[in-house]
């Protein structure tokens, strides 16, 4: 997956958690998907909304009968919501269900410093990168290193574990 691709997903916090359960249950219905996540509804209405202009969901059309799922994955949905049930599988960090932690793992393909960083991931904000790389910091999933130069220079890296869930979506 692109880096955009990976922003338009993880924009909403419950994107990942919504397409593993779809993925799981074949499909399910709005009340049964709110109760088995534990989300709010206006939290679950947006995500929803969200995954449905991107394609990833659509509305059952033959839902009606009360045990037929209201929400099903279409073919680019399953891809996604395989590689989120993985990813959420090999990791129980909160911190991979922010919004910009997966896009900027993704890329620190290469080490890179935080003005490389910025320009790869359009929209981001100094501040929410600067958030971002703390948090994946204290969860252990990059390295920060400052070179000794003139400025000095801080240099970010993926960690082994992290490089192992960035292949999920590579």
């Amino acid at each position: 997956m692109s880096i955009e691709e990976l922003i338009a997903i993880f924009h909403h916090r419950w994107s990942a958690p919504v397409l593993a359960e779809l993925l799981r249950q074949k499909g399910s219905r709005f009340a049964a998907l709110s109760g088995t996540l534990g989300v709010g509804r206006e939290s679950l209405r947006r995500t929803l909304d969200s995954l449905l202009a991107l394609g990833l969901v659509a509305r059952n059309p033959g839902y009606g009968h009360p045990l037929r799922p209201e929400y099903v994955l279409t073919r680019r949905g399953e891809d996604a919501a395989r590689r989120c049930a993985a990813m959420l599988a090999a990791a129980d960090d909160d911190v991979l269900l922010r919004k910009w932690s997966l896009p900027v793992l993704a890329a620190l393909a290469t080490p890179a410093r935080f003005s490389e960083l910025r320009s790869s991931l359009p929209e981001v904000t100094p501040r929410a990168l600067a958030l971002a790389l703390k948090d994946l910091r204290t969860a252990g999933l990059i390295e920060r290193r400052v070179e000794d130069a003139y400025p000095p220079t801080a240099i970010y890296a993926a960690t082994p574990r992290a490089r192992k869930l960035t292949r999920i979506f590579a």
